[in-house]
This record gives structure tokens, C-alpha cells and sequence, in this order.
């Protein structure tokens, strides 16, 4: 149950509520997310989530960290994004011993129940957000979200964390903005949403890259102009483009939807030790982007969701200066970045979305 509004509270109790909410990060995880395998020697393992946890150590914010044991997705929710008979299939085929679905992308007995708690996170942290109990939340989870579409597990992704969230949230009459610095493009957050008007989602993403997705020109469907943003940036991208790609086009993109929430896929993959990409981002970018971004809602309305990452060491810093970002702590482990390519991308993109 959620429990009683909090209009209905005594005004001392709210006052409580929100002078410790202004402290405070949800951090939801689960031991059993490490049950999930993808393989000998993939590089999405479960040491990731000890990296994060590190990470968070290391960064002196455990204090200000409420820890959450994420509860798994409901039917109802995964089904307000994932059909019924994707959500059955995948069951089965966890249930039945799992394999590889594609290159990437592989499953185990225990996969599925990893899967729905990873799902569960971001609706769990939404209820506990309107109870007031922080003023963000964390949703440290794996596998990642952001390449399954609505019908089909891909790039290490069995169901669609974010995307999950994102709908449950629609569905109840919010309007959401999705903002993915994972360096892969989170094609299957945009084909969720790109004929979505009730749901903005803007990419920051190396080009070219896996999956291929990710155009600059690709800005939403028919009654959804405008909602889709992608910046494609090329290898070797610093943090000063980065943040220009965030002021100059995101945020004011961002602004003009006016929304009520903001989810972050918070991919760290754009690392410069990454060994999966080309990005050349640092620890200290990553908490520049998640301070930048925490001014386009209220406190209580702010979710970020591990994605991306694959070096242990930059993974742990980075997930660590984002959750001191969001915790209203400066935690740099790295200096900021600069003097890379990809000013062209950020002026041709306030073109497209006529914010030139």
C-alpha cells in the first residue's frame, strides 16, 4: 500500500519528510540480480554491481543512501510496455535452461527472476518517491533495459528497465523525459516511445556505433514531433561537447516538454578506459551531466538507472560522482574533459530542433 497522501500528513511530519528527502538517494538493488549470466566472459557481469557499490563508498555519500531490496516487476507493469506473449516466451525460455538469444545476449535459469527485479526497481522507487521517502532514487540493477524493444530482448537486454518505468508513469498521467547518455544509442527506449507524445526521449550516443540506431534526423513519429532527440557524437567526444550537447539541445528540448519526470539511463560505457567504445568521457563529465540534468524536475521526480559500463574501475567512479550529482555532493575522482570532436553534431542538432 502506498499509504496516505502527503497532503493529508501533519504539516510538522512533512516538513520532517522533506528536509530528509533533500538528503537523501534511494539506492534499490538486489542479491539476486547476480544470478543472471550472459556467459563466459561476457563483459555484463555481476562484479558490475560490486564496482557500483564501491563506487559509492568511495565517494562518502553512503550517509545520504536509503537502501532499497527492489521488489519484482508486476504483470500489470511489464505489460505496459511488453506484450503478454514476449513476456511468456521469455519465461519459458529461462525456465527451460536459457541460451543465447543473439550474439550479445544470453540467459540462464535464474535470468528471468533478475530480469523482473530489474524491471520492479523503477516502479517500486516511483511509489516510494511519492511517499516522499528521497529525493531521487538509484536503481543500481542488471541485465540492462535500454536496447529490448517492446517484442524483443537485444544488446545484453531482456526487458526494457527504463522504458517500464516510463510507461507504468504515462499510463497514470504523467508526461516523462528519458534522458540516455549510455554510449550505445537505447534503441529500444525510442521505438517504445517515438509515436509517444506523453514521452520525451533524448539520446547521447557514439556514431558509428552498435546497434546502427540513433539519427539525427530521427526526431519522433506523427503527433510526436519533436519528442525524439538524438545527438550522435563521433569517437573520441569530451565532456565539454557533451554538456553543450546537453545545454544547447537537451535541455531546452527538455524544458519545452515541460515534464513531470526525469528518468536517466545512466550508462558509464562512455568512460574513456571503456573497452566497448570510443567515447573519451571522465568520471568528473559524468557528474557534470547528472547535476546539469536535475534542475528539470522537482526533487522526488529524478530516477537513474545503471545501464552501461564495462571497465570495473571507471564504472565505480563514475556510478559513484552520479550519485553524489544526485545527492547535491560534488565527487570528482577525475577532472572534466576537453578539446575532443563533435561541436558540429550539437550545432546541426539546434538546426533540426529549431533551436538554432
Amino acid at each position: 500500500m502506498l499509504g496516505p497522501p502527503s497532503a493529508a500528513r501533519p504539516a510538522t511530519a512533512r516538513c520532517l519528510l522533506a528536509t530528509l528527502a533533500s538528503l537523501s538517494v534511494l539506492f534499490l538493488t538486489h542479491a539476486a540480480l547476480a544470478g543472471h549470466d550472459a556467459g563466459l566472459g561476457h563483459p555484463e557481469r555481476p562484479a558490475r554491481l560490486d564496482a557500483v557499490g564501491a563506487g559509492a563508498r568511495e565517494a562518502g555519500v553512503d550517509g545520504a543512501l536509503v537502501p532499497v531490496t527492489a521488489r519484482p516487476a508486476s504483470r500489470d507493469e511489464l505489460e505496459a510496455l511488453h506484450p503478454a506473449a514476449y513476456l511468456d516466451a521469455l519465461e519459458r525460455f529461462c525456465a527451460a535452461g536459457g541460451g543465447e538469444i543473439d550474439a550479445d545476449t544470453g540467459a540462464v535459469p535464474a535470468s528471468w527472476t533478475a530480469a523482473l527485479l530489474a524491471a520492479g526497481a523503477g516502479p517500486d522507487a516511483v511509489e516510494r518517491l511519492d511517499r516522499g521517502e528521497a529525493s531521487a532514487a538509484f536503481c543500481a540493477i542488471r541485465p540492462p533495459g535500454h536496447h529490448a524493444s517492446p517484442r524483443r530482448a537485444m544488446g545484453f537486454c531482456l526487458l526494457n528497465n527504463v522504458a517500464v518505468t516510463a510507461a507504468v508513469l504515462a499510463d497514470r498521467g504523467e508526461r516523462v523525459a528519458i534522458l540516455d547518455w549510455d554510449a550505445h544509442h537505447g534503441n529500444g527506449t525510442e521505438a517504445a516511445f517515438y509515436d509517444d507524445p506523453r514521452v520525451l526521449y533524448a539520446s547521447l550516443h557514439e556514431h558509428p556505433l552498435y546497434p546502427g540506431t540513433g539519427r539525427l534526423r530521427d526526431t519522433g513519429g506523427a503527433g510526436a514531433e519533436g519528442t525524439t532527440v538524438n545527438l550522435p557524437l563521433p569517437s573520441g567526444t569530451t565532456g565539454d561537447v557533451a554538456l553543450a550537447a546537453l545545454d544547447e539541445v537537451v535541455l531546452p528540448a527538455i524544458e519545452r516538454f515541460e515534464p513531470t519526470w526525469l528518468l536517466i539511463s545512466a550508462g558509464f560505457d562512455g568512460h574513456r578506459d571503456d573497452p566497448l567504445t570510443g567515447l573519451a568521457l571522465s568520471s568528473g563529465d559524468f557528474a557534470d551531466l547528472t547535476g546539469r540534468a536535475m534542475g528539470v524536475v522537482p526533487a522526488g521526480r529524478r530516477i537513474a538507472f545503471l545501464e552501461g559500463g564495462y571497465d570495473l574501475r571507471a564504472l565505480a567512479d563514475s556510478s559513484g560522482a552520479c550519485l553524489a550529482a544526485l545527492a547535491g555532493e560534488d565527487h570528482r575522482p577525475e577532472r572534466a574533459t576537453s578539446g575532443g570532436p563533435g561541436h558540429h553534431v550539437v550545432t546541426a542538432a539546434r538546426v533540426v530542433h529549431h533551436l538554432a
